[in-house]
């Protein structure tokens, strides 16, 4: 891309610079988008990497702060524009949803005549996304839940499945596309994303934001955006699932997960006790086939209906364990960016 004008202002190349998208106003007060726009020298794709479309998802913020200080950015080849805060709205108030209490994700492409969020929509979707080859959208589990870290794409897809691979998260789930969603419209218009799930909601957690920063690297590096490491790599496949599903509790009270993120279970297993808070009946929930479990419930109170582990379906489960703890342990220690090691979370 020679030319590239974002909010009427033309980015140069060689520039690094933050523009303020304006949206309409929250009641009275003025509201912004902001966005930052790193742009080589040299001639390369065009990539955003988004976060917070919902607003108490709180990972991606941290991870693009994290990026953008990494030095081996001035060696960047084309231009990266980072959003670390999508819903502006949502974030202020700590919510998911936009005060119109529409789910921004769902409301894409929007119009300039319709909802609250369809119209931050649209402005996010003409302004960023059309103007990119290709996009990393930021997110993590709902209000009260966790994820493993995992990349969400069509792995039929050659293009998104090879990149998914290199982001080295632990998990690659194939993921159909939701109606109404950044990632269906992206794709209409031949604009790939992966979706990067790590963590809870209103959390930060230092193990998916180190897994997204060196992600996205992987990612630019694999895309020729950025010089390849120097040191030699030891490139480790992640699991691959072409399937998930909930398990719901067959009954409501205290729930006891005795299974964690990145645990394998076996079909039939105990992974949950449900507690009478007033008796001594307990009711087992068990695991209806053999996977990993890649998304938890973190509430301790349980109704009946409610989902309490999300479980990728995988055949090899010894494999799975071996790749497992590699993605835990020696992924994150193996950190090639000092500058991440500064910013530790505890």
């Amino acid at each position: 891309m020679e030319k590239l004008i974002i909010a009427d202002t033309e980015i140069e190349k060689g520039t690094n610079i933050t523009l303020d998208l304006k949206l309409p106003k929250l009641y009275h007060s003025p509201m912004r988008l902001p966005v930052r726009i790193i742009r080589g020298k040299r001639i390369g794709p065009t990539i955003f990497v988004s976060a917070a479309i919902h607003g108490d998802e709180l990972n991606g913020i941290e991870i693009i702060r994290r990026l953008r200080k990494l030095t081996i950015l001035k060696k960047l080849k084309g231009t990266l524009i980072l959003i670390p805060i999508v819903n502006t709205y949502g974030v202020t108030t700590l919510s998911r949803y936009m005060p119109d209490r529409r789910d921004l994700n769902r409301s894409f492409p929007g119009s300039k005549k319709g909802s609250l969020a369809s119209r931050i929509a649209k402005i996010f979707f003409d302004e960023i996304v059309t103007k990119c080859d290709f996009g990393i959208d930021l997110h993590t589990a709902s209000i009260h839940k966790s994820n493993l870290p995992q990349i969400r794409t069509d792995i039929n897809n050659p293009f998104t499945y090879d990149l998914a691979k290199s982001f080295e998260a632990p998990v690659v789930l194939h993921s159909e596309l939701r109606d109404g969603s950044l990632r269906e419209e992206a794709q209409n218009k031949g604009i790939p994303i992966l979706l990067y799930e790590a963590g809870e909601a209103l959390r930060f957690d230092e193990k998916s934001i180190r897994i997204g920063v060196k992600g996205i690297v992987n990612v630019l590096r694999d895309l020729d955006m950025l010089p390849k490491s120097t040191k030699r790599k030891k490139y480790k496949l992640p699991i691959i699932a072409k399937n998930s599903q909930w398990i719901r509790s067959t009954e409501s009270g205290i729930i006891r997960t005795i299974k964690g993120l990145g645990e394998t279970v076996k079909e039939d297993e105990i992974i949950a006790y449900v507690d009478e808070p007033l008796d001594d009946i307990s009711y087992e929930i068990r695991a209806t086939f053999d996977g990993i479990i890649i998304g938890k419930s973190e509430i301790p109170l349980i109704q009946e209906g409610d989902a309490i582990f999300h479980i990728a379906k995988l055949k090899h489960l010894e494999m799975a364990e071996n790749k497992i703890e590699y993605f835990h342990e020696d992924a994150i220690n193996e950190n090639e960016f000092v500058e991440l090691d500064k910013d530790e979370i505890i």
